[in-house]
């Protein structure tokens, strides 16, 4: 699998996993979870567009 594509993946993922934590954190009013949540999410659309960025230079 190319790097950039496993980053795609791999941001994809932690975006996927950030929301739910932050929705369950609203959910059962656990700030930190929530904190933790949009931390992960933010993290995984930063992977995201790093991959996309390695598949852009690399073409």
């Amino acid at each position: 699998m190319k790097s950039s594509t496993r980053e795609n993946a791999e941001g994809t993922l932690h975006k996927v996993k950030g929301k739910i934590k932050e929705t369950v954190g609203k959910l059962v009013g656990n700030s930190d979870l929530e904190t933790k949540g949009k931390i992960e999410k933010i993290q995984g659309k930063i992977q995201k567009k790093r991959g996309r960025l390695k598949d852009f230079v690399g073409k």
